[in-house]
């Protein structure tokens, strides 16, 4: 079970990723296709619903133009 702290980390992390997206003017649709990964997949992460993986963000950083770190 993930604390409170990691819950909350997980969510920033995915309103990050939904503003960055927003400000390229791209769907979900587009990003998910440039990321290679599920759409709905890209919507649970920007809601913080998923823990999803690193291999996973490099993936959504990369499609965004961003280094990884700057999602954390």
């Amino acid at each position: 079970m993930l604390s409170n702290e990691e819950k909350e980390t997980i969510k920033i992390i995915g309103e990050k990723i939904r503003q960055k997206r927003l400000e390229l003017n791209l769907s979900q649709e587009i990003l998910s296709f440039d990321a290679n990964i599920p759409r709905n997949q890209i919507g649970r992460i920007e809601r913080g619903e998923i823990n999803t993986s690193i291999a996973t963000l490099h993936k959504i950083a990369k499609a965004l133009s961003l280094n990884i770190k700057e999602l954390f």
